[in-house]
């Protein structure tokens, strides 16, 4: 939380504490692209034009005395200054506390918590952030904001010297628009060469739709008054063949605030009966926002050039929110409100479309250069199969698109190839889901289908346990959970020698066990039966036919969406020596008494390889010391 002190002038408040530890590093760290901070004002002051010009066309009035949008960079080499101001929308007083005082991004905590205070490992760290504004610190010691909201009389100034603390006073501002102030640190001097500025404008900033202007006071060999300095052309009107991959770097990392390279990079225009332009690209690392509960599209979609929105949920599917770039509509009307946006059928048609070349692009990369393809899948698959979830239409598509872990390889298989791999007389394709694919690959429930050489997916992203459930099959064949129901082996015989195979315990011993077993445990588990799905362990635990996935439920009891956790189905391995040697004693006079407590131990051991809590940990303490005591006697 920010601390707030009320004074005579105005307020005093500190920064959240994720701010103060983002702000610390990036002063304290040596950055070789201190440079971003312009690229980063200017993008913004961008922002605030296509705003304050999107609300003119209902508001009229907000445009009163505004006159052409602009971005104006003014240096006094001698006062070593940079000032950065627009017209555009600007911002009240509560804009600057929440845009200039916290960091209103979900997974701040998470991110913050990741700093090690290694310099390189933390500003790539930050680099995947995406600094915005606060990047002015790496080149100013202090920073002054004025600005003032379209269609308020009230100004404010933001003061800050990027330490613990921000403070807030009224102001003085004619029109709407805001103005930031840098007082450069002795060693930003470069910063004050016309060059060097220009250069960086260039750059970064070049295909930036108002005119930038540039002036410097107080060197000789520059330019005093201002003079434009960026080329301001929309860079996706352009053709692409007049366009360089540095140039669409540059666009990407402008529009999507981002540090990194694009993965990916999809420009076109569709023409006949709708006419729109397409620039999109796929980061090449994951959003920190990628996983926010709102999922909001950062598309920014155009009308003629004129920004209308950048976080329409109408733009592209919840899957693909990790795109960044532009969509310009030549149909859609100017005047058409966010609210229009929702249920138009201009807008689907468009989506549609949008979507379905996407998808197109994925598979082409996949078939060209499917190491970069899997690169961009183990950044955004997890994302990506929630279309699979929640996209009826595309399911299909997204089925034969993903890529996942088995171990039928040491890398990804598609299901097409799990396909192929498939067994004689395997009617099924089967998975096992967990919440880390390392542990996943360890469970008990394997070691029966891997003794078969039937592959077995290793399913570990949350979202798996969801869409399974909205694909019945692919290709015709059904997903089965080897963790649910039976294990459908008796048919598959196993990959072993003679010698290879172990001795199990007679059936009749078995039978007597299994209901000694269920005596003992009651109500603890559904059933007790032998099972082909184990080698080397005793005993595992799974649902049953007509209960629910066991990680589902585990899921769904974490999110506090079930109330009671159904008792499941202890399964034992007959050829394991511990199993053989209690059906043995099963028959013995006293035999629940005698084997209470190695039963109990069992299905203990159970619950510790699933991950489940123990019912009652000092019990499975006391009597696991107790078998230990008579192990060695």
């Amino acid at each position: 939380m920010s601390e707030q002190k009320e004074t005579q002038a105005g307020e005093t408040r500190g920064f959240e504490a994720e701010v103060s530890r983002l702000l610390h590093m990036m002063v304290h760290s040596v950055y070789s692209d201190r440079e971003i901070f312009l690229r980063e004002l200017i993008s913004n002051a961008s922002d605030a034009c296509d705003k304050l010009r999107y609300a003119g066309l209902t508001q009229a009035e907000l445009l009163k005395d505004n006159g052409e949008f602009g971005i104006s960079i003014t240096v006094d080499a001698n006062a070593k200054t940079l000032v950065v101001a627009d017209n555009g929308i600007g911002m009240s007083k509560e804009d600057l506390i929440e845009n200039l005082g916290t960091i209103a991004r979900s997974g701040t905590a998470k991110f913050v918590d990741q700093l090690t205070g290694d310099s390189k490992t933390d500003m790539q760290l930050i680099g995947q952030f995406g600094v915005g504004f606060y990047s002015v610190f790496m080149v100013a010691d202090n920073v002054e904001v004025i600005t003032r909201r379209a269609g308020e009389a009230d100004a404010w100034s933001w003061t800050s010297k990027g330490e613990g603390s921000y403070e807030i006073t009224p102001a003085e501002k004619v029109n709407s628009g805001t103005e930031i102030r840098l007082h450069l640190k002795d060693d930003a001097e470069e910063f004050t060469e016309q060059h060097r500025l220009q250069s960086i404008v260039t750059k970064y900033s070049d295909h930036i739709a108002v005119p930038i202007t540039l002036a410097i006071k107080g060197k000789e060999e520059a330019d005093a008054e201002p003079k434009i300095v960026n080329e301001g052309s929309a860079i996706w009107t352009r053709n692409k063949s007049d366009i360089t991959e540095e140039q669409y770097a540059e666009f990407y990392r402008s529009a999507g605030h981002a540090f990194d390279d694009p993965a990916m990079t999809l420009h076109y225009k569709a023409e006949g009966m709708q006419e729109y332009t397409v620039l999109l690209f796929v980061p090449t690392k994951q959003p920190m926002d990628l996983f926010d509960p709102a999922r909001k599209n950062r598309v920014k979609l155009y009308v003629k050039r004129v920004f209308i929105s950048d976080d329409s949920a109408d733009l592209l599917p919840g899957w693909l929110r990790f795109m960044r770039g532009v969509v310009d509509s030549q149909d859609l009307p100017l005047n058409i409100s966010r609210e229009m946006l929702q249920n138009n059928p201009t807008m689907a048609r468009m989506s549609k479309a949008i979507t379905k070349r996407v998808i197109s692009e994925f598979e082409k990369l996949a078939k060209k250069d499917n190491e970069k393809f899997l690169s961009l899948w183990s950044e955004f698959g997890p994302v990506i199969k929630e279309g699979i979830y929640e996209d009826h239409e595309r399911r299909d598509a997204l089925l034969k698109l993903a890529h996942f872990r088995s171990t039928g390889t040491d890398g990804w298989t598609t299901l097409t190839d799990y396909v192929e791999r498939m067994k004689d007389k395997q009617s099924a394709i089967y998975y096992i889901t967990g919440t880390d694919a390392d542990a996943v690959a360890r469970s008990p429930q394997l070691e029966g289908f891997r003794s078969r050489g039937i592959e077995v997916l290793l399913l570990s992203d949350p979202v798996d346990e969801f869409w399974i459930q909205m694909a019945p099959d692919f290709d015709g064949k059904p997903f089965k959970s080897i963790t649910r129901g039976d294990s459908d082996l008796k048919d598959i015989a196993e990959e072993k020698s003679d010698d290879e195979k172990k001795e199990s315990a007679s059936e009749g011993d078995l039978v007597t066990l299994t209901t000694l077993m269920k005596e003992v445990l009651g109500e603890r588990v559904s059933d007790v039966r032998t099972t082909d799905r184990l080698t080397d362990t005793s005993a595992c635990l799974v649902a049953s036919d007509a209960g629910m996935d066991m990680h589902l439920e585990r899921i769904l009891k974490a999110h506090n969406q079930l109330d009671q956790v159904t008792a499941k189905v202890l399964e034992v391995n007959p050829s394991h020596p511990l199993i053989r040697r209690l059906a043995e004693k099963s028959n013995e006079k006293g035999a629940i008494d005698a084997l209470a407590d190695p039963v109990l131990l069992i299905l203990d051991q159970a619950k510790i390889l699933e991950g489940d809590a123990l019912e009652d940990a000092s019990a499975f303490a006391r009597r696991l010391s107790s078998a230990m005591e008579r192990g060695l006697a």
